[in-house]
């Protein structure tokens, strides 16, 4: 079984800022491929999705080069400008660029959008359909409140894969499970949404957390999605946060470990696989 990290992240600070991260974060210093392979290779881990993270277009040929260069990396989430009207055009030129083949879905931060309705701009449908049209998947990183628009999306766009990622960002903190549950399966009831097993630690307590503290969200969205439609993602570097990579695998491993071989192997790998076309 190939075992895939489907989502994870690095920067290099005196390439550009990371404006998202806070003065005085341990977030903030350099966090490179070479840093990660060591500790996925430790866990188990054969492959991985690199992750967008911040809104400039010169971060995605970087990673599409990266991957090019890098036997851990199996494919790029990116970025471009989706309400750019030639977004078309900009995604057929990342596909031309060195390690063009790695850009595998795009992603836009969401989650920073006033407007919780962002997604259903007539701009921003009309670029997730360049999306669709590319024959790449688009990441969902939103908030619990951002995924009513989520739902309608995807019920509008059916030939687009939707990932969401880091379980929609629950409020794992205050143990609060409504009304994120409700959102949750009314997305998986659309049969073009996959779910990411991630970021769940960053969402608890970093102090207290216990895998008991991420079982019912763990729960909700094995049964809503199944294993078939579910990805394991560290969320690496920023679950080192609440703890080292090693860690984050074992306990998704904890909280799966009720599901049959072949189910495992779906959320470790299969779903990835399928889903990004690896």
């Amino acid at each position: 079984m190939t075992v895939v990290d489907a989502h994870h992240h690095v920067w290099d600070l005196s390439v550009r800022d990371q404006d998202w991260i806070a003065s005085g974060s341990p977030l903030r210093r350099n966090f490179t491929i070479e840093d990660l392979a060591p500790a996925a290779r430790a866990a188990g881990v054969d492959r991985t999705v690199l992750v967008q993270t911040v809104t400039v277009p010169e971060e995605t040929p970087e990673f599409l080069a990266l991957a090019a260069g890098h036997e851990l990396v199996a494919g790029v989430v990116g970025w471009t400008d989706l309400t750019r009207p030639d977004v078309a055009d900009e995604l057929a030129a990342l596909r031309e660029l060195p390690g063009g083949r790695y850009l595998k879905g795009i992603r836009h931060q969401v989650q920073g959008e006033p407007d919780p309705r962002w997604l259903l701009r007539p701009d921003v449908r009309r670029g997730l359909a360049a999306v669709a049209d590319a024959g790449l998947v688009h990441d969902l990183v939103v908030l619990p409140h951002q995924l009513p628009a989520c739902v309608e999306a995807a019920n509008s766009l059916p030939q687009l894969t939707f990932v969401l990622d880091h379980l929609g960002k629950p409020p794992i903190a205050s143990a609060t499970l409504d009304p994120w549950v409700t959102h949750i399966r009314a997305l998986a009831a659309l049969p073009n949404t996959v779910c990411k097993v991630s970021g769940m630690l960053t969402e608890a307590d970093l102090a207290s957390w216990t895998v008991d503290d991420l079982r019912p969200y763990a729960d909700t969205v094995l049964d809503a999605f199944a294993p078939a439609r579910l990805m394991f993602g560290s969320d690496w570097p920023v679950s080192t946060l609440a703890a080292p990579y090693e860690e984050v695998v074992s306990v998704t491993r904890e909280l799966t470990a009720g599901l049959g071989a072949a189910e495992r192997a779906d959320v470790f790998g299969g779903t990835a696989i399928r889903t990004y076309g690896l």
